[in-house]
């Protein structure tokens, strides 16, 4: 069985001076899980080639980054990624948005990689993401013309987590709102920044970046238990 990872290019904010791109737990957590379950994964991007990773997420104390930032097949992964046409979405059982501020900018609307995760769920396989990630199920549309989002239950990143983290100046949107607009129920966790994951048939979302490896283990179970 084949993973396939999504990540963003994007590594500049509008005016804050520090690097942006995606969010190392959201990658290291959720990549943990499937490859102690022996998943084979590849991770794609927008643009393919490196992947930035955000400099506020490289906290090595936490040991799961900590391994993977020394693993030379990870490495080679983010710094040689995937490009849209190098991948055949045919290939995969799940496609899962990783986040970081940067999705925000390039992956809302990328048709190859929108395309992408309507070829994969029509395969009756799944469609994850988390946190920011979530901006890349907003314009995906299925074959019937409606959104995949539309009437579905999910999560992502919420407006009060967005304030707690002072970069609400440099988003170009509010993605509970925008989630919101686009037909979805959007829910959320009580307090800000605790694990929470939303299940919608063969939709995981996670809200934060806490919730990457428990849309893993849904994911697995949902693949292999069923």
């Amino acid at each position: 069985m084949k993973v396939l990872i999504v990540c963003t290019n994007h590594d500049t904010y509008p005016s804050k001076s520090g690097k942006t791109g995606s969010w190392l737990s959201e990658l290291t957590h959720f990549y943990d899980v499937m490859i102690r379950r022996r998943v084979l994964i590849d991770i794609v991007s927008p643009q393919g080639g490196h992947i930035p990773i955000d400099e506020r997420s490289l906290d090595l104390k936490d040991e799961v980054n900590q391994q993977y930032w020394d693993d030379e097949t990870f490495q080679q992964k983010i710094t040689n990624s995937l490009a849209p046409e190098q991948v055949h979405a045919e290939d995969y059982r799940l496609i899962y948005f990783s986040g970081g501020h940067g999705a925000m900018w390039d992956l809302t609307s990328n048709p190859a990689l929108e395309k992408m995760a309507r070829t994969i769920y029509e395969n009756n396989g799944i469609v994850s993401a988390v946190s920011y990630g979530v901006c890349g199920l907003l314009n995906i549309k299925l074959s019937d013309g409606s959104l995949l989002i539309n009437d579905k239950y999910l999560t992502g990143l919420s407006n009060v987590e967005e304030t707690l983290q002072a970069f609400v100046s440099e988003v170009p949107f509010s993605l509970e709102d925008k989630l919101k607009e686009n037909g979805a129920h959007y829910t959320k966790s009580m307090i800000p920044f605790m694990e929470f994951i939303e299940l919608d048939e063969r939709l995981i979302t996670g809200q934060n970046p806490h919730s990457a490896r428990k849309i893993a283990s849904k994911a697995l179970e949902e693949l292999f238990e069923k």
